[in-house]
């Protein structure tokens, strides 16, 4: 499985909405189980149904405060884009969110190595106005997020043996 950058988890600089109460819990349960990184070991702690929740949560920050350029550029394209995230989302039902993913990761594909290797922030700035095809993307999420975050709550809630935590030893 890839993984993402080891930058910590809550170096947000501007938050979105808060997330559902049940979600949160989750999320901060999987934030304490892998001390707030995500690496080959910590992502071992988590199922698959655990990670793709996290990885929803990791998507929806990022993509709301800088969209998927920011997600890419702060390291987390090959957690999302090369593993199975859109599948597991379309499996559960989410078809609009992984057609997205899915579209992402097609902008993903191209455009990865020129986003990482912007070095300052008036590289980082200008990838938007070289990349606009990432705009639809962003606009799409951020429109949608809402239904998004409100099936992810019902399927949660549907299946939330799931998605409780296993305390390591």
């Amino acid at each position: 499985m890839t993984t993402p950058a080891t930058a910590p988890l809550d170096d947000a600089l501007i938050v979105p909405p808060p997330l559902p109460a049940a979600l949160a819990q989750c999320i901060d349960a999987y934030d304490a189980l892998t001390g707030g990184t995500l690496s080959t070991d910590t992502m071992q702690r988590l199922s698959t149904e655990q990670l793709t929740l996290f990885a929803y949560h990791i998507v929806r920050r990022e993509v709301m405060q800088g969209g998927f350029i920011q997600l890419i550029y702060n390291g987390y394209g090959p957690f999302i884009f090369l593993n199975p995230f859109a599948r597991v989302l379309r499996e559960w039902g989410m078809t609009d969110l992984a057609t997205l993913i899915n579209k992402a990761r097609k902008h993903f594909q191209r455009y990865h190595k020129q986003i990482a290797a912007a070095d300052t922030d008036d590289d980082f700035m200008a990838l938007y106005e070289q990349m606009p095809q990432f705009d639809e993307c962003d606009d799409t999420f951020v429109d949608c997020e809402e239904d998004f975050t409100r099936q992810l709550e019902q399927y949660v809630a549907q299946h939330s043996d799931s998605f409780t935590p296993q305390q390591q030893p």
